[in-house]
């Protein structure tokens, strides 16, 4: 299934293949989705309902990292899926700032939660690009498959 509202907002979807896994909700973000979160949105801004792991709550690349980092996950060379890991990336804007982060399947496919938006399994590349898309891939981090 396809979405023009979608296709609009991230104009490489339409050159790449994706699908649309749940409906649009606005309980959890792209952060929460990465972080395996579906009760309430992360971003490291002050205002209620938005949770972040640790302080301080800056938009910055490190920062990010550094959440992600007390979930386990460290910086990783590779896109391509591993055995016995899960992997997250971070997107950012020209200016190096977070826009968005995706959480690799095990099929090495990635899903993200874009915005209010539905949740999506796609290519990296989908989401990529100026003007509203998300910006670039900045970094990949990984961590050991935690067994439940």
């Amino acid at each position: 299934m396809q979405s023009v509202s979608l296709e609009i907002r991230f104009p490489n979807l339409r050159n790449t293949t994706y699908s649309i896994e749940s409906p649009r909700t606005p309980e959890y973000n792209c952060v929460a989705w990465a972080a395996g979160v579906c009760d309430r949105p992360w971003w490291p801004i002050p205002q209620r309902p938005y949770y972040w792991p640790e302080e301080p709550r800056i938009e910055s690349l490190p920062a990010f990292i550094s959440a992600f980092q007390t979930l386990g996950y460290q910086l990783c060379e590779s896109r391509n899926p591993e055995a016995d890991f899960e992997k997250v990336a971070i997107y950012v804007d020209e200016d190096e700032i977070p826009t968005h982060m995706a959480r690799q399947l095990y099929s090495g496919d990635w899903t993200s939660k874009c915005g209010d938006l539905e949740d999506i399994i796609h290519t990296l590349e989908g989401l990529q690009g100026s003007y509203q898309a998300y910006g670039k891939v900045a970094c990949i981090m990984k961590r050991p498959i935690l067994v439940e």
